[in-house]
């Protein structure tokens, strides 16, 4: 595989962002303490040229800055999620700073609702930095709860994938796959059609409650796509997963690597850099399958902001210049995950051959637009119980 064909599939989904810049633009300045809300760091705040970085002088003063907070606190950062193990693993190693790990499996409703809860609580349960579902950002600004802050490679990020102002900003994307584990899926399904066989009876989990959680609701969006709904019309997904729960199909247990592995959750949707991840860690016991469906191929944008109460303003900027340094966006790539600044780099050669070339086949996969993406989530999680009826737990 080549480098030019993994860079359109990450360079096409932006196209389709374009109505986003104008939909989130709004929302006003955030009404947090005015020390979190307009950050002071030494750090470049604007960019400066596609892969730059801050000068010295102002990288030591944050690295110093960090330190003396002494910690920064994460929130749903799963060790195999976009590889962030070796994430968090790097950033402690190169900055000798201790990184608080709240609640991996939390999803972005969790993860926004901490904030709120810790407004004011300078403790260890007060996330600094969020990794959340695209909906997710824009709203948490309009409601005060992030902080603006432009990391040094801001130019290289594109336009239609960050907050004008800086308060939230594109990390990477994936696209929906089935993820199965073979010695009790021997034929793993390869469409959505495929999970209402008889033969996946007590089978089929998400990866999440779908009330909540980004990744399951985006599948659940995802499986409207390719049952007569679109982008602007999700309901089919509902009642797929009807479907699916009167069937008896559908697990209401939210599926991690330990139940796929163990075979309470067998077929799990979720996206392709979890499911690779695990693929990769399971090493063949059990046999794992990930396969993206041939149709309803749905792509989703997670985007990084900073708390605007974070106890830890200046190790979350720092937490920030890493991520999106080449270092850090390798790392994600490493883990399956698409970064946002795929495009800069591979017109640099800054990307291992031997990481594009596990990339998977994701052609044909659609982003929805901001707007499209709201209407749907709140379509999806005010409806749930109502039309599946199933309690994800």
């Amino acid at each position: 595989m080549t480098s030019k064909k993994p860079l359109l599939r990450v360079v096409a989904p932006f196209a389709i962002f374009a109505i986003v810049t104008s939909a989130c633009t709004g929302g006003g300045a955030s009404n947090a303490p005015a020390s979190a809300a307009a950050p002071s760091t030494p750090a470049a705040s604007s960019g400066g040229g596609s892969s730059a970085a801050p000068s010295d002088d102002a990288m030591a003063a944050l690295v110093t800055a960090a330190k003396a907070e002494g910690s920064l606190t994460t929130i749903a950062l799963p060790h195999t999620w976009c590889n962030y193990g070796e994430t968090i693993t790097a950033f402690k190693a190169k900055y000798g700073m201790e990184v608080n790990e709240l609640n991996p499996d939390a999803g972005s409703g969790d993860e926004v609702e901490a904030i709120k809860a810790n407004k004011d609580n300078k403790g260890p349960q007060a996330p600094d930095v969020i990794d959340v579902g695209l909906s997710f950002g824009p709203q948490a600004k309009t409601d005060g709860l992030i902080a603006a802050y432009k990391v040094s490679t801001w130019d290289s990020i594109p336009e239609t994938a960050k907050d004008p102002d800086g308060f939230w900003y594109g990390d990477y994307y994936g696209v929906l796959a089935f993820e199965s584990n073979k010695t009790i899926v021997p034929t793993p399904p390869t469409d959505w059609k495929d999970l209402l066989d008889a033969s996946h009876k007590n089978q089929v989990a998400l990866a999440g409650d779908p009330r909540v959680s980004n990744q399951a609701i985006q599948a659940v969006y995802a499986a409207a796509l390719a049952n007569g709904g679109s982008l602007d019309n999700a309901q089919p997904g509902l009642d797929f997963f009807k479907q699916l729960q009167t069937a008896g199909n559908l697990v209401p247990t939210i599926a991690k690597p330990g139940t796929i592995d163990q075979g309470a959750t067998p077929i799990t949707i979720r996206w392709t850099y979890n499911a690779l991840a695990h693929r990769d860690a399971a090493a063949g016991n059990p046999e794992i399958d990930v396969t993206v469906p041939k149709t309803g191929r749905f792509g989703g944008l997670y985007v990084q902001a900073i708390s605007a109460y974070a106890p830890h303003p200046n190790a979350a900027k720092l937490w920030m210049e890493f991520l999106y340094s080449d270092e850090g966006q390798n790392i994600w790539l490493k883990g399956y995950c698409n970064p946002i600044r795929f495009e800069d780099m591979s017109k640099r050669n800054a990307i291992p051959a031997e990481t594009l070339a596990k990339l998977p086949d994701t052609t044909g996969a659609v982003f929805p637009t901001l707007d499209q993406l709201n209407k749907a989530t709140t379509l999806i999680t005010k409806n749930w119980d109502a039309v599946v009826g199933a309690d994800v737990k």
